[in-house]
C-alpha cells in the first residue's frame, strides 16, 4: 500500500511539472510574438535602431513620437483600463488620420519606447523634447487633442502625474 501511494505521488508530481514546462513554452512563444510585433511595426515605419543611440533619438516620424507620448500619458494613470486604451486608439486614429492597423502599430512602438525609457515618467519628457525638435509645433494641436480625449474619459480627470506631465509638455513647447 505505501508503495502504491508513493507511485501515485510521483505520477502527480510529474504531471504538475509537465504542465509547468508546457505553460513555460507557451509564455516564451507569446514573448517571441510580442517581439515580432515590435519588429514588424518598426520595419513598417522605417525605424532603425542606431548603435550608441537611444531609440527615442532614432524617431523620424512625429506620429511615432505622439504615439509614444500617448502611451506614456495613459500609463501614468495608476491602472489604465481596456476602455482607456481603446479610447487612446480611437483618438489617435481620429486626430492623426490613421487606419486601425497603423494606429495599433504606433501604439506597440510607443509602448516599446516607454519601456526603453524605463517607464512613462521618464519617457514623457524625452519624447516631448524629441517631438519638439522634429517641428512638433505643427503636430502640437493633434497631440493635445489626443491627450484631452484621454483625460475626459477617465473618471475625475488627469492624475497628479499626468498633470505634471502636461506642465512639462508646456515647458518643452515654451507655452509658459
Amino acid at each position: 500500500m505505501p508503495f502504491l501511494i508513493a507511485l501515485i505521488g510521483i505520477a502527480i508530481t510529474a504531471y504538475i511539472w509537465m504542465n509547468r514546462v508546457k505553460r513555460g513554452t507557451e509564455i516564451a512563444g507569446e514573448l517571441m510574438d510580442a517581439a515580432g510585433d515590435v519588429k514588424n511595426a518598426a520595419r513598417r515605419f522605417g525605424f532603425r535602431r542606431r548603435a550608441n543611440q537611444h531609440p527615442v533619438e532614432g524617431i523620424d516620424d512625429p506620429k511615432l513620437a505622439i504615439g509614444g507620448l500617448a502611451v506614456a500619458f495613459l500609463e501614468m494613470d495608476d491602472l489604465p483600463t481596456t476602455d482607456a486604451r481603446a479610447q487612446m486608439d480611437i483618438s489617435m486614429r481620429k486626430h492623426l488620420n490613421l487606419d486601425a492597423d497603423t494606429a495599433q502599430e504606433i501604439a506597440i512602438l510607443g509602448r516599446w519606447f516607454v519601456e526603453e525609457c524605463h517607464g512613462p515618467v521618464q519617457a514623457f519628457p524625452r519624447l516631448a523634447k524629441k517631438l519638439h525638435k522634429m517641428d512638433g509645433a505643427s503636430y502640437f494641436d493633434d497631440l493635445m487633442a489626443i491627450l484631452n480625449d484621454m483625460t475626459h474619459t477617465s473618471a475625475g480627470g488627469p492624475s497628479t502625474r499626468q498633470t505634471k506631465a502636461l506642465s512639462d509638455l508646456a515647458r518643452v513647447f515654451r507655452l509658459k
